[in-house]
């Protein structure tokens, strides 16, 4: 196993693993990327360059077409450097999202990973660092493709998605 240090992007787009809280209306909203400060900082990671590419802050509720589109390109302009992509994104609509980059970008160069959570980061019981670690280490190890990787699971694209009542990702 090498220890050379490796570059790893990670494109922001909002969703549930971003969300803040507002203490005034008790609101949870995306209000821009927040990953370094409250996740990457807190990692030892003395064998991976982390570069963060904020594309959107929006829920994936709201996400349409344009927006897919629009993350397909940010990694297709991204795979140019050839180093691992991690995606993070909300989980409603993340499956769509992989699919839609699955066949719209068909011979990726790198392996390219979605990821999100259930709880957003700061909440005592997120799901948020487990995820963007286990997605930062599964980008450096995969193949080149497409991935959601999510609560200790790494699903190759295409046929994933979510399970709303088990709260996490499966192959179909």
């Amino acid at each position: 196993m090498s220890t050379s240090i490796q570059d790893v992007i990670i494109i922001t787009t909002g969703g549930t693993i971003e969300k803040t809280y507002d203490e005034f209306d008790g609101s949870l909203q995306n209000r821009g990327t927040s990953i370094k400060n409250r996740i990457l900082t807190k990692m030892r990671l003395p064998y991976t360059n982390i570069s963060v590419s904020p594309l959107m802050s929006k829920d994936s509720l709201f996400m349409d077409d344009v927006d897919r589109e629009s993350i397909a390109s940010c990694i297709q302009d991204h795979m140019s450097h050839n180093c691992p992509i991690v995606v993070l994104h909300g989980t409603d609509t993340m499956s769509l999202t992989a699919e839609h980059c699955y066949k719209t970008l068909p011979a990726p160069k790198v392996a390219v990973v979605f990821t999100g959570a259930m709880i957003p980061m700061g909440f005592d019981d997120s799901d948020a660092a487990q995820n963007v670690t286990e997605a930062l280490l599964a980008a450096k190890l995969l193949a080149p493709g497409f991935y959601i990787s999510f609560h200790n699971q790494v699903f190759a694209l295409p046929n994933v998605r979510k399970n709303k009542e088990k709260g996490t990702f499966e192959s179909y």
